[in-house]
């Protein structure tokens, strides 16, 4: 069984390596989004209260969400693991992950600088009618600002501006990047700790995916 956690800051890369993951292991990739959604959807126990809550504009407690997530991981499709997917987002959630039992094989981390990021993201344009997406720098179209097929103009959506980019870097920074530290002393802490390994996310994919799943199978 594998159970792992990608930690990293948005635009390191972790859902393209969360893929090749799943696909590896025949594992599934699981979000607290996705579970409160079909958890509402179902009407279950714990979608009710998370429903109600909702409703009334206000938030999920962690403890509602690790109850949420301890019944997605007693699925049949988690047999093999499974890997989060944007969660735990904070130290009081990884902290209520472990009280709780749920035991974390291994945790990755993918580290890119923040003007890497600033640079990968802001970069990409797209064209909304296909969904097709360029980079003006690793994918240029074959005409600057115009889309290859139809010659439309493409646009940079507002989660790519540098603006909205260096907004959400501050977020990982203020609150989930300290969860490094919590999973590198808990691996420290030797018995029934997941392991801790850490890559260069600026490296092309492929290589950063060969030593990710190297280090899953050892």
């Amino acid at each position: 069984m594998k159970r792992i956690i990608l930690l990293g800051p948005p635009g390191a890369g972790k859902g393209t390596q969360a893929q090749i993951i799943t696909k590896e292991f025949n594992i599934p990739q699981i979000s607290t989004g996705d579970m409160l959604r079909a958890a509402i959807k179902e009407g279950t126990e714990l979608g009710k209260q998370a429903k109600s809550i909702m409703d009334a504009g206000g938030l999920v407690s962690d403890d509602l969400i690790i109850n949420l997530v301890k019944a997605r991981i007693a699925q049949p499709d988690c047999a093999n693991g499974c890997i989060f997917d944007g969660f735990p987002r904070t130290i009081p959630q990884a902290q209520a992950l472990a009280d709780a039992g749920v035991h974390i094989d291994n945790v990755v981390e993918i580290a890119v600088p923040d003007e890497d990021i600033v640079s990968r993201l802001s970069g990409r344009r797209s064209h909304p009618a296909s969904g097709r997406v360029y980079h003006v720098v690793y994918n240029p179209p074959k005409v600057a600002g115009k889309d290859d097929e139809t010659g439309e103009d493409l646009v940079q959506r507002e989660d790519d501006k540098e603006d909205t980019i260096r907004d959400r870097l501050a977020t990982y920074h203020n609150q989930t990047e300290a969860l490094v530290g919590f999973y590198q002393d808990l691996a420290k802490s030797g018995q029934n700790a997941p392991r801790y390994a850490k890559f260069d996310g600026t490296q092309a994919i492929d290589k950063v995916s060969e030593q990710v799943l190297a280090e899953l199978k050892a």
